[in-house]
């Protein structure tokens, strides 16, 4: 079984920052790529705010460049996303999303977080 658990969350005023962080845990072989993606108020799709591989590359959508960074450590099989100069239309719940090499049973699949609550608001 895996699980990911996120934390950081919460509210903050315009132009404030916040860190979100992701573990994965459970029956790993190895993490590929790691991502955060973020679902805004009334909206049905969930969109990429920010994604790093294995190797560190990373890439970021239009909305957020210049403002989060993503980063990772992959001995503890975390991910995080630090949020500078927030806006209030970056309010919404942000799930992390990591696509993992099982050890049992032998599989890859992608695994999601519960989802964390960002309000930026003043």
């Amino acid at each position: 079984q895996v699980q990911l658990v996120e934390s950081g969350g919460g509210l903050v005023q315009p132009g404030g920052s916040l860190r979100l962080s992701c573990a994965a845990s459970g029956s790993i072989f190895s993490i590929n790529t790691m991502g955060w993606y973020r679902q805004a108020p009334g909206k049905q799709q969930r969109e990429l705010a920010a994604v790093i591989t294995s190797g560190g590359i990373t890439s970021y959508a239009d909305s957020v460049k210049g403002r989060f960074t993503i980063s990772r450590d992959n001995a503890k099989n975390t991910v995080s996303l630090q949020m500078n100069n927030l806006r209030p239309e970056d309010t919404a719940v942000y799930y992390c999303n990591a696509e993992i090499r099982r050890s049992v049973p032998l599989r890859t699949d992608h695994y999601w977080g519960q989802g964390t609550q960002v309000t930026v608001s003043s």
